[in-house]
């Protein structure tokens, strides 16, 4: 690169370097911390901490807990990968020959903008409680003394705390596969309409092509926000009942700021990064494949 170049870049290098300076001081330099306190026995308060070597990933390893845990996060991208996609995929493709769809588009995303908080409070109090809520009105006016709130048993607690979070998250991505889909091409649209291409041909060989690439960045979006999971939980159950919840995410923060353990809460957030850095490879190889 000639010295005149490398001249005309240095004022896109000043305006890069804020950004580059902040992602070190608040992402970079966090991770490397995050990564070496997993190495030691470090309780978060004192400066004293120990190299304990892969001690801390083994104990976690070994820990019917944290299996557990895992388990549910997997249990969890399970769900999230067939629900909430099928539904978001079918009322896109509802609304995509709806005049109407704004309306429709601002009410599916409601629930999104609200803050999980008040989403919680929202299937707490109006839709699981026993006395307020649509669960009580149903056993008390149609004694249907079965219905429970599915929060209180373990059998069925990370499908009700699911539900939540599935009504959270659907709406946004029928927003997202909507503005997909309305990105196909008119001309492939009217010659497959002339060609008397059925409803399902035109969806599977020409609209899911032109919006192939949004369907798998939200696919590895989904399996990544999956092992990250924490806040519904949090709110809604804690992790319990009986560690019926329990996620990575949960047990890091019940590591980190009840047993103040850190090493042992960085050694699983570096196993949730070494998943979403996995997740993350695997779509950039699927898009490069794609695009060659």
């Amino acid at each position: 690169m000639s010295l005149e170049r490398i001249k005309q870049k240095i004022p896109f290098y000043i305006l890069v370097l804020p950004a580059v300076m902040l992602s070190v001081a608040v992402i970079f330099i966090p991770s490397l911390t995050t990564i070496g306190s997993s190495f030691t026995d470090w309780n978060g308060i004192s400066s004293n901490m120990n190299f304990v070597g892969l001690q801390n990933y083994r104990e976690l390893l070994a820990n019917e807990t944290f299996t557990k845990a895992l388990t549910n996060n997997l249990k969890w991208m399970s769900m999230y990968l067939v629900i909430p996609v099928s539904l978001a995929m079918g009322a896109s493709i509802c609304l995509l020959h709806i005049k109407q769809r704004t309306f429709f588009q601002v009410i599916f995303l409601l629930p999104y903008v609200v803050a999980p908080i008040a989403n919680a409070l929202i299937w707490l109090d109006v839709i699981y409680s026993p006395v307020t809520g649509l669960f009580g009105y149903l056993r008390s006016h149609f004694g249907w003394m079965w219905l429970t709130s599915p929060l209180t048993k373990p059998s069925s607690a990370l499908f009700g705390v699911a539900a939540v979070d599935i009504w959270h998250y659907w709406g946004y991505l029928c927003v997202v596969y909507l503005a997909a889909l309305r990105q196909t091409p008119s001309d492939h649209l009217e010659a497959a309409t002339l060609d008397g291409c059925t409803g399902w041909q035109l969806f599977r060989y020409i609209y899911f092509p032109s919006m192939l690439p949004t369907f798998k960045l939200m696919m590895m979006l989904i399996v990544i926000q999956s092992f990250m999971q924490f806040d519904y939980v949090y709110l809604l159950t804690s992790g319990g009942p009986a560690n019926a919840t329990e996620m990575m995410g949960t047990q890091t923060y019940t590591y980190a700021f009840t047993l103040f353990q850190f090493g042992k809460a960085g050694a699983i957030a570096v196993m949730m990064s070494l998943i979403g850095l996995v997740a993350s490879v695997i779509y950039t190889r699927l898009s490069r494949n794609e695009a060659e």
